[in-house]
C-alpha cells in the first residue's frame, strides 16, 4: 500500500481546516492510499496534552520515512520551519516530494509595472520563498500551484 506523509502547518484553526481538506480531497480521488497526517495523531499533537521534543521528532520521522510519498505545504509568510525540517529528511531519504505552493503573488509574471516595481526598493509584488527548501523539493519531486494540479501530479508518483 502507498503511504503520503503530508506536512503542513498545524497550529491554528485555519491551517487544520485546510489541512483536512486538502487531505480530504487526496483520501476521495485514492482511497486505497494510506495518509500521515501529523494533526491526526494525538499522542504527539494534542496540544492541551504534553509530548516532549524528541517524541515529536521520533514518531514524526518514523511515519515520514515508513513512507512512499511527502506532500508538503509550503505556503504561508514563510515555509514552516517544521516542514522545511521535514523536506529535508525526506530529500536524504530519497522519498519523491510533491510541493503545494498557492501563494496568488505568483501570477503577473509578464506584467512589466510588477517587473519595474522590482527596482524599487521593498516594492517586489511577488512571493518571496526558501530557494535551498524549494530547491530540494525539485531534485527529488515538483512544486505545484494548485489542488488540482497535487492530485493530477498524485496519480505520476502512486
Amino acid at each position: 500500500m502507498t503511504k503520503i506523509y503530508f506536512a503542513s502547518p498545524l497550529f491554528s484553526e485555519m491551517e487544520q481546516q485546510y489541512n483536512r481538506y486538502v487531505v480530504s480531497l487526496i483520501r476521495q480521488q485514492f482511497p486505497t492510499l494510506d495518509i500521515y497526517l501529523p494533526q491526526e495523531q494525538a499522542d504527539i499533537n494534542d496540544k492541551s496534552a504534553y509530548a516532549d521534543s524528541k517524541l515529536i521528532a521520533k514518531v514524526d520521522t518514523e511515519q515520514l520515512l515508513s513512507s512512499n510519498i511527502m506532500v508538503a505545504v509550503l505556503d504561508g509568510a514563510s515555509i514552516d520551519v517544521g516542514v522545511a525540517s521535514e523536506i529535508g529528511v525526506a530529500y536524504q531519504a530519497g522519498i519523491p516530494i510533491i510541493a503545494l505552493y498557492t501563494d496568488s503573488r505568483q501570477q503577473g509574471a509578464t506584467n512589466q509595472q510588477k517587473l519595474d516595481a522590482l527596482q524599487d526598493i521593498a516594492e517586489s509584488q511577488f512571493s518571496y520563498i526558501n530557494l535551498y527548501t524549494v530547491g530540494l523539493v525539485k531534485l527529488n519531486g515538483k512544486v505545484v500551484d494548485t489542488t488540482e494540479k497535487l492530485l493530477n501530479t498524485l496519480k505520476d508518483y502512486i
